[in-house]
């Protein structure tokens, strides 16, 4: 990411995607999960139908792979840092991978799609033929926050 000279930026947030479960939450849903499948699974194996023990774990390991990835997802966020005469937006994939996006602050219009009862569901950045979509994991009421916070940013920025 260029480094700026200007002491402070006219606006800079870190945008993340919210996740209430933590790993140590993760394994305590997954224990739940793996005990409460032991005693319908050791029911059916006495009953003589011990192949549904399998199917029973198999639902276990597809929950864990369900957590496990949607915990990994969590890790994508984006840094939105506005200058006077720049706008950079630096998105980090759950991968750690950096993509750094720079705009001209007027040439860049901020785009603010809503739904028919009028809450936010989408934020754009777009400069020309570049539409790129701002903070896509966030909540309405996140994607609310930050375009009143940043538009008027941006329009300080032009002025």
């Amino acid at each position: 990411m260029p480094t700026k000279t200007q002491a402070k930026p006219l606006f800079a947030a870190t945008l993340t995607p919210h996740r209430s479960l933590t790993p140590r939450g993760k394994r305590v849903v997954i224990a739940l999960v793996a005990a409460l499948a032991l005693v319908p699974g050791f029911v059916f194996y006495v009953a003589g139908a011990w192949p549904v023990v399998g199917f029973m774990g198999l639902d276990v390991l597809a929950i864990w792979a369900a957590l496990t990835i949607s915990m990994r997802s969590g890790r994508a966020y984006e840094v939105l840092t506005l200058w006077p005469g720049a706008l950079e937006l630096k998105r980090v994939d759950p991968k750690g991978q950096e993509d750094v996006l720079s705009f001209e602050p007027f040439n860049v219009r901020f785009v603010i799609d809503r739904d028919f009862n009028e809450r936010v569901t989408g934020l754009w950045l777009k400069e020309r033929e570049r539409k790129v979509p701002l903070g896509a994991f966030l909540s309405t009421d996140e994607k609310l926050s930050l375009s009143k916070v940043f538009g008027s940013a941006l329009r300080k920025a032009r002025a």
